[in-house]
């Protein structure tokens, strides 16, 4: 069973409080791992941390901010077997569908915001991402 953590300002946190709670399988009803319930003192961190890092992103070029959400769409797919386990455990649905319906539309949405990004006269609203076409014709795949 893993025992979850905050991951705040770049680095994995302790609670300041030993307050935990049980993730359960809903499609087994077995405890999975355990997660920190936040106080105060995480939330307050995790916003402080959030607004630390704001300066630099509202400083970035868009060249960077494009190449931070491709790295961010690449990541999550080189990783895409332990979110998609993650989530169906978290949530019980099947593996296969969480595979398909998820990961997919997620790295789709997350690239083409990387493009947009780089669009500053907002030529971009006429691109429509392959989830929003999907969506339009009633497929999901």
């Amino acid at each position: 069973m893993d025992d979850l953590r905050n991951f705040i300002g770049g680095q994995w946190t302790d609670m300041a409080f030993d307050r935990r709670s049980e993730l359960i399988d809903p499609s087994t009803g077995e405890v999975f791992a355990t997660a920190p319930v936040s106080s105060e003192v995480e939330v307050d961190a995790a916003v402080a941390s959030a607004a630390d890092a704001f300066p630099g992103w509202r400083d970035a070029t868009p060249a960077e901010r494009s190449l931070a959400l491709l790295r961010i769409a690449d990541a999550i797919e080189a990783r895409a077997d332990q979110f998609v386990k993650a989530e169906a455990q978290n949530t019980g649905k099947p593996l296969a569908l969480t595979a398909s319906e998820e990961i997919p539309p997620m790295v789709d949405q997350i690239r083409f915001f990387a493009g947009a990004a780089r669009m500053l006269e907002g030529r971009s609203a006429g691109s429509r991402s392959v989830c929003a076409r999907r969506s339009r014709r009633g497929t999901t795949r």
